[in-house]
């Protein structure tokens, strides 16, 4: 496994940052986020679109890193987006990802040199959510709130209206083995109480990061995605107790329960 996959699937938070926006790839980059997306979809105008890709490459030239949001297949831009961050190597976040066959295309026109994270942010795409995530490329997929609940017709903030939703992209990453996927975006940026509360409903899913839109989402993302003391103490005492069926403070300790302790020590560095 490669270093820059490795950090797409532990990553607990990507931001990002506007294409035509230069002036601002480098505080995102230095926001303590797992990496920066730089978005030449939906942040940007069709005028600033070839402006923003200059301004990607130029990013990437100099030897930084970043995911490419590329514009979706069939607009006039994605295949020069698409051919800029293969240039590159930079991992694609494909936009309204609901095809396998299309994100094999892509994924073939790369050369294997791109990543993929596919955004799903579609219905159909929720549905078709283990052929997404055994698509070639695919690293890590996720999560599209605001698009899918303009779709069904609800609040892009409905926990309960999304939960189908996300639920099923948790259990289809899980169902290939696929690391767990990325939760949607948090629209209100001043609102830390709305932040917490998303980031402990997606973890409670099985999510294990989440897509940013402004800095100051950065650490309250981390923490909220990082094993607590808690849960630390446990899975070390767990792990402690051995292989074999036991007793943990009154609870059955077996196989499953073990590897979920682990993966706990893992994600913490322990």
């Amino acid at each position: 496994m490669t270093p820059s996959r490795r950090r797409l699937e532990t990553a607990r938070s990507l931001l990002f940052v506007p294409g035509h926006r230069p002036d601002r790839f480098a505080r995102a980059a230095s926001s303590g986020a797992g990496g920066i997306i730089i978005d030449l979809e939906d942040a940007v105008a069709a005028p600033d679109k070839d402006r923003a890709r200059d301004h990607a490459a130029d990013w990437l030239d100099a030897g930084h890193s970043a995911v490419v949001r590329i514009n979706p297949p069939g607009t006039p831009w994605c295949d020069a987006d698409l051919e800029m961050a293969a240039r590159h190597g930079a991992p694609v976040m494909v936009p309204k990802a609901e095809d396998p066959a299309v994100l094999a295309d892509l994924a073939g026109r790369t050369g294997g040199a791109c990543a993929l994270l596919p955004l799903v942010e579609t219905a159909t795409g929720v549905e078709r959510a283990v052929g997404v995530c055994t698509a070639p490329g695919t690293v890590r997929v996720a999560f599209g709130n605001v698009d899918l609940s303009g779709q069904l017709g609800v609040a892009h903030d409905d926990r309960t209206a999304l939960l189908y939703a996300r639920s099923r992209l948790v259990s289809a990453s899980a169902a290939v083995g696929l690391c767990p996927p990325l939760d949607g975006v948090t629209t209100a940026v001043r609102d830390a109480d709305a932040l917490a509360g998303d980031v402990a409903h997606a973890r409670r899913l099985g999510f294990t990061g989440k897509l940013c839109i402004h800095p100051d989402q950065v650490p309250a993302v981390a923490a909220g995605f990082a094993p607590t003391e808690s849960e630390l103490r446990w899975a070390r005492t767990v792990v402690g107790a051995g292989d074999s069926v036991t007793v943990v403070d009154g609870q059955m300790i077996d196989r499953p329960v073990l590897e979920r302790a682990r993966r706990l020590l893992a994600a913490a560095g322990d």
